[in-house]
């Protein structure tokens, strides 16, 4: 119905059009007067009557005066000029001295103007009925188009083309994916020795690591097309749809052989048959039935590699997973350092960055940014130098655009009392303190007191580098240093005055110690051993649901532990508080004048770094990966691992 009317209104349009270019043609005509026969006869008797042009019913008259207007009379049709003079009664004579020219009318113009009131409209009709059968036919092709896949081909293009030299960063994934583009360049040297390429690799990674980008890269390299297809698009409410397009997308992969295909966000369509807890989906189930006949069935894909990305490789079909399928399992990790500056560079390209602006530092300070964070950090950066009318990008953009990633926007014009702003200096003043003093916490790198996101304040600690581990000692004064605001308002304002501010601390807390205690074996009550199994739990969350392996007795033990542990940072972070308390006020007085306390201002408050212990040091201890402790008001979005 809207392509109806929509090809409707080009009829319209284009008979306006016509309309106004005739109109047009006839305006720019001179336009005659029109007149009655009395006229003319009077004209006629008065001598002033040049020619008469006689066509049809129409006669145009032209008077000797030059300035004047020529006349348009109407007669009867088949009427004769003379005879119609003579029945007015005009002298001969009077007819003798005007030049009378009797045109014949044409035969189209004739046809045109009997028939046109009546053609128009029929054509008009005519032209409706057209566009609509057109339209059913295009509703009927669509229909027999539906079970064809959607997928967009990429064709090689040397001006848009990805290479690996466009990824920073992955260089174990990269190496994997070599041996694919060796293949798609030159199958016969692998068929020479008998060896086979894996027929699908998937990619596993965080989200907004490159794993498109790294297909693309491979598709680049190699120089063939590209296939590109997001699994939802397989899925359709009618069953048997994406087995078809699954069909459809194998078969023009083949006849671009060598190819490669690319599923996008596999796990929307390969997800675990006969679960159970998710529902059964006869749809979803078809298509990937239909998947893993195309890659490992009777009819090989010779010379078209199939890649997959996704972020839950866990709950993906273990046919998926086997070899001959998707044999090849390609890891990329979250950036370490040295990556995450490799990416910032390629980023920093287009941008006008200060000499002052270091990547490096820039990367110290972004430990579990992802590529896409890294991207969006940048971005953020250029756009706050645009907002604040800079042409150049400085490293107060870039450093303000960190927080703004990590939390959210500034919130300078939330209101605070005096007493609230005080108590948020106290709160974040815990957390540094501790942070600081405590030795396996990481370095605070800055303390604030204005609003970001959800936080009504943060305290920003990071590790001085990568970790891939935490250790006891670690958690023990991550959760001292999570307590720290609320031992802090405790400390200054007394029981009484508790407020609902550190509720996400408590929460933070609370996770962190259970996962001590059930998942990591840091218990030495309970011993080397994980309680609360979630295996095969898909499709809900593991804060819905639980799969219980120990009995009641059990989880009056894990209750005691979670509480044990949870009084002994609390006691631990008290007594710094009590040890520092100069310090804390020193730190509070600052926030209070300043509003956000920088590193190096922070350090000088509390006489210099802190001694750290050996582990510390090291770095083998994770730290708050880009952790935030909030102060009063909700706990901001965080991300996972940051």
């Amino acid at each position: 119905m809207k392509n109806l009317l929509k090809n409707f209104a080009y009829v319209v349009l284009v008979l306006f059009v016509i309309a106004g270019v005739l109109s047009f043609s006839n305006v720019a005509k001179e336009k005659p007067e029109s007149a009655g026969i009395s006229r003319l006869v009077q004209e006629i008797n008065n001598e002033t009557v040049q020619s008469v042009e006689v066509e049809g019913d129409t006669m145009t008259v032209r008077l000797k005066d030059d300035q004047a207007k020529p006349l348009e009379v109407k007669k009867e049709f088949n009427q004769s000029f003379s005879e119609l003079m003579d029945n007015y009664g005009v002298a001969p004579e009077k007819l003798q001295k005007v030049d009378v020219a009797v045109k014949e009318q044409g035969g189209w113009k004739f046809w045109l103007g009997a028939l046109a009131p009546y053609l128009l409209p029929f054509l008009l009709i005519i032209g409706l009925v057209y566009f609509m059968s057109r339209q059913v036919q295009g509703v009927n092709s669509r229909a027999m188009n539906f079970g064809q896949s959607t997928a967009r081909q990429v064709k090689p293009d040397e001006k848009n083309k990805k290479t690996f030299k466009d990824v920073a960063g992955a260089v174990e994934a990269k190496e994997e994916l070599e041996e694919i583009v060796d293949f798609l360049r030159d199958p016969a040297k692998f068929a020479a020795v008998g060896a086979k390429i894996p027929k699908g690799v998937l990619l596993m990674g965080s989200p907004g690591t490159g794993k498109t980008l790294l297909a693309k890269a491979v598709a680049g390299e190699a120089n063939v097309p590209f296939f590109h297809m997001s699994g939802s698009e397989f899925v359709e409410m009618f069953v048997g749809v994406g087995a078809s397009r699954v069909r459809d997308l194998f078969g023009r992969a083949k006849k671009s052989a060598p190819a490669i295909v690319f599923i996008d966000e596999i796990d929307a369509v390969g997800r675990k048959r006969g679960a159970g807890l998710g529902g059964s989906h006869d749809e979803r189930e078809q298509t990937l039935n239909q998947i893993l006949v195309e890659m490992d069935g009777f009819d090989p894909h010779i010379g078209v590699i199939v890649m997959a990305a996704t972020n839950r490789p866990d709950v993906l079909d273990p046919a998926l997973l086997r070899p001959g399928r998707f044999d090849r399992r390609v890891v990329i990790d979250l950036p370490d350092i040295n990556d995450r500056e490799e990416i910032l560079k390629v980023h920093a390209v287009n941008k006008p960055l200060r000499p002052e602006v270091s990547l490096r530092k820039l990367a110290e300070r972004t430990p579990g940014f992802s590529g896409a964070d890294l991207e969006n950090l940048l971005n953020e950066a250029a756009i706050l130098a645009v907002r604040q009318g800079r042409k150049e990008v400085t490293e107060r953009d870039v450093l303000d655009s960190v927080d703004k990633v990590l939390l959210g926007p500034e919130k300078r014009s939330r209101l605070m009392t005096a007493h609230d702003r005080e108590m948020t200096a106290y709160h974040e003043g815990g957390h540094a303190l501790i942070g600081h003093f405590m030795p396996n916490c990481d370095p605070v790198r800055k303390v604030s007191i204005i609003g970001r996101g959800m936080a009504g304040g943060y305290t920003l600690s990071m590790p001085e580098a990568d970790v891939r581990y935490r250790t006891l000692a670690k958690f023990k004064d991550d959760l001292a240093m999570m307590l720290g605001g609320y031992v802090a308002e405790r400390l200054i304002y007394g029981d009484e005055q508790l407020t609902t501010g550190p509720s996400s601390d408590l929460k933070k807390a609370t996770q962190t110690v259970t996962a001590m205690v059930m998942q990591y074996g840091m218990s030495d009550k309970l011993g080397p051993r994980q309680y609360g199994d979630n295996e095969g739990l898909i499709f809900l969350a593991e804060e819905i649901h639980h799969k219980k392996n120990y009995s009641e007795k059990t989880a009056e033990m894990i209750d005691a532990e979670i509480g044990r542990l949870l009084d002994e940072a609390t006691a631990r972070s008290q007594k710094v508080l009590k040890d520092h308390r100069a310090e804390l006020d020193k730190l509070v007085k600052a926030l209070l004048e300043k509003e956000t306390v920088e590193q190096e201002d922070f350090l000088a408050l509390m006489g210099g770094p802190a001694p750290k212990t050996a582990e510390a040091l090291s770095g083998k201890g994770p730290g708050n990966v880009g952790g935030v402790e909030t102060g009063p008001g909700p706990a901001p979005v965080g991300k996972p691992g940051q």
